[in-house]
């Protein structure tokens, strides 16, 4: 499946790889920090086409940790080649593309003074940022790995079981199967890949097992709720990876009555926060700005958003206090009042409910 969006942007791609003064330099293709199943596919599918289609030598990268369970297994199971930042050296690479993430947006490991050539991305276009030499932003698509994909069907470079299984998930994960996207080509390429993925590497990805430390932030998150009509907040303490977050805002999401969702915790120097809702005509990604301000980054698009804020040394002792300034903040912004905040006691609650 190959849009004409896609057919219409081929010809300049082409022409900033193939433009190269040094077609032997190598490219490095970019995730934004902590990876998530649509960067992880997006970047690999991008890898594909600049290797087979042009014959370029290519790394992929990332910044950050792949935390989540279900992420580390689908790198395992896929086998997709990722190098962690840290252990490389930006003079070795000539070229360089951002998938999933853009240019200034404090969430990618690329050093300001470097302008990508190219940038691939569903998120909103940002304002005031560098942009690489090729820019294709689509916000109107629920997935990156889905612009990734039809390029690659453009190159005719071929896709593999793994890559097929690893943009299949990618499409599930970024719009929870459907549920906070609209169908498009997102849908079209989902329905023909289908068939092309490995099923059994699939369920073990989605079915990865959980390591106790998963748990023990559940039960953080589940003893931390506070509540302010359909919003529901939960602040984790020092967690051992960010992808956390996110996680724990998609569950309490699906609390009954809830329609907006906020989840906060602490790793390293910062205070990391996303925020998910039900509303479809909502724009998370603008509340997050407004949240972070100039002491953070963030964004996102429609019904998600991630960011995170530094913990100045005014919030060191207590970063706690920070997290529900950010909750009261949220709440402000939703028109649902501070003050009204209330712990939800989840025992009380079931036994009002009985």
């Amino acid at each position: 499946m190959i849009t004409q969006a896609t057919r219409d942007r081929w010809d300049d791609f082409v022409r900033v790889v193939e433009e190269d003064s040094d077609p032997e330099g190598r490219w490095l293709v970019m995730t934004h920090d902590n990876p998530d199943p649509d960067s992880l596919a997006a970047a690999a599918i991008l890898a594909r086409v600049l290797v087979h289609r042009f014959g370029r030598k290519t790394t992929c990268a990332y910044g950050g940790i792949i935390g989540r369970a279900e992420n580390r297994e689908m790198v395992r199971t896929l086998g997709l080649k990722l190098s962690h930042i840290r252990y490389l050296s930006w003079k070795n690479y000539a070229h360089f593309a951002l998938v999933d993430a853009q240019p200034g947006s404090g969430n990618n490991q690329l050093p300001r003074k470097i302008a990508p050539d190219v940038v691939v991305d569903h998120h909103p276009l940002r304002r005031g940022i560098p942009r690489g030499r090729f820019v294709d932003v689509r916000t109107d698509y629920g997935a990156t790995a889905t612009i990734a994909a039809e390029y690659l069907a453009l190159s005719e470079a071929g896709t593999t079981r793994a890559l097929a299984t690893a943009t299949v998930y990618a499409i599930r994960s970024e719009t929870l199967d459907f549920q906070r996207e609209s169908p498009g080509p997102d849908k079209q390429l989902y329905d023909e890949l289908l068939p092309q993925v490995d099923k059994r590497a699939l369920a073990k990805i989605q079915n990865a097992p959980l390591p106790v430390e998963y748990f023990r932030n559940l039960h953080a998150a589940l003893e931390s709720l506070e509540t302010v009509e359909t919003l529901i907040v939960s602040h984790l303490g020092i967690v051992e990876h960010p992808d956390i977050v996110p996680e724990i805002a998609d569950l309490l999401l699906r609390m009954e009555g809830k329609t907006w969702s906020l989840c906060t915790g602490v790793y390293g120097d910062r205070v990391y926060l996303s925020i998910r809702t039900t509303n479809v005509r909502a724009d998370a990604g603008r509340l997050m700005r407004k949240l972070v301000g100039r002491n953070g980054k963030g964004g996102g698009h429609g019904m998600l958003a991630g960011g995170w804020v530094a913990i100045t040394p005014g919030y060191a002792e207590n970063p706690h206090t920070l997290q529900r300034q950010l909750a009261r903040r949220l709440a402000q912004a939703l028109r649902k009042s501070p003050e009204r905040f209330e712990d939800l006691d989840l025992q009380a609650a079931i036994a009002a409910s009985g």
